[in-house]
C-alpha cells in the first residue's frame, strides 16, 4: 500500500533523506523511530506530496505521489502532532466541515456522531466547542475525519507527544483497531515504548537513513531500547 523506492530529499548541500526503501502493506502499523532531524517528518511529507523528492518514488495504492497528487490524497489521512481545528466550532461541526471537503459518502449528523463515538469522543464533548478540548480529544476528531474519508492509509507525525498516559493508551487502541480493519499506518515517533506497544514493525532512522527494521514481536521493550541506543551511538 505504501512504498518508498530509492526515496531521496536534498536541500542544497544537506541531504534530509538518503535513498529510502520501504514497503508497508495494508493491515500493518509501521513505526518510524528516531530522534528529531532523523528524516521521519520528511518521509511523511514526501508521501503526502507536500514536498517533491530529489530522486526516487513514493507510491500509495500503486499510484506515484508526484504524478498523481489528487488521487493519492484521496486515499490518505494525516494526523500531525497537533490537529488543527476551528476552535469556535464544535467537534461535530469541525467533522462536518472537513467531511464535506473530503467528499464523505454520508455527512448526516447521525453518521458523523457515530464516527466520533467510534473514535472515542463522547456525545457531550462532540457538541462542545473545540477551543475547550484537550489534545487527546482533538486527536479523536482527527481519527473521525480519517474514518469519514474512508482513508486506506493513515500517516501520523508524533501523534502521542504530550498526551497523558490514559489518552495515549486510548489513542493507541484506536490505531490498532484501524490496523485490524486493514488500514496501512505509518507513524513517525521518538517514543520507544509506543513503537513496541503499537507497531507490527519498527524502523530506526538516523541522519536520513533507515538503519534497521525489526518485527516488534521479536524484541522486548528492553531489546528495542538497546538496539536503538546502539545505532544512535554509532
Amino acid at each position: 500500500m505504501l512504498v518508498a523506492s530509492g526515496l531521496r530529499k536534498q536541500y542544497g548541500d544537506v541531504t534530509a533523506l538518503h535513498g529510502l526503501d520501504l514497503r508497508i502493506p495494508s493491515g500493518e502499523l509501521f513505526c518510524l523511530l528516531g530522534a528529531n532531524g532523523a528524516g521521519k517528518t520528511t518521509t511523511i511529507q514526501l508521501f503526502l506530496g507536500f514536498i517533491e523528492p530529489t530522486a526516487g518514488e513514493a507510491t500509495i495504492d500503486g499510484l506515484e505521489v508526484r504524478s498523481n497528487p489528487l488521487k493519492t490524497k484521496e486515499r490518505v489521512a494525516y494526523i500531525p502532532e497537533n490537529v488543527m481545528l476551528y476552535p469556535h466550532l464544535t467537534g461535530l461541526e469541525n467533522l462536518a466541515f472537513f467531511a464535506t471537503l473530503g467528499g464523505a459518502a454520508d455527512g448526516s449528523e447521525p453518521a458523523l456522531m457515530a464516527l466520533l463515538a467510534r473514535a472515542g469522543l463522547a456525545e457531550s464533548a462532540a457538541r462542545r466547542r473545540v477551543g475547550t478540548y484537550s489534545k487527546g480529544m482533538r486527536q479523536k476528531v482527527g481519527i473521525a475525519m480519517a474514518l469519514a474519508k474512508r482513508a486506506k492509509v493513515l500517516l501520523l507525525d508524533e501523534p502521542t507527544s504530550g498526551l497523558d498516559p490514559k489518552a495515549a493508551n486510548e489513542f493507541s487502541a484506536l490505531l490498532r483497531e484501524l490496523r485490524d480493519d486493514g488500514m496501512a499506518i505509518l507513524m513517525a515517533t521518538h517514543d520507544i515504548f509506543r513503537s513496541k506497544q503499537d507497531g507490527d514493525r519498527v524502523g530506526i532512522m538516523k541522519q536520513g537513513r533507515l538503519v534497521a527494521v525489526h518485527p516488534t514481536d521479536e524484541l522486548s521493550h528492553a531489546d528495542l531500547e538497546r538496539v536503538y541506543l546502539e545505532h544512535m551511538h554509532d
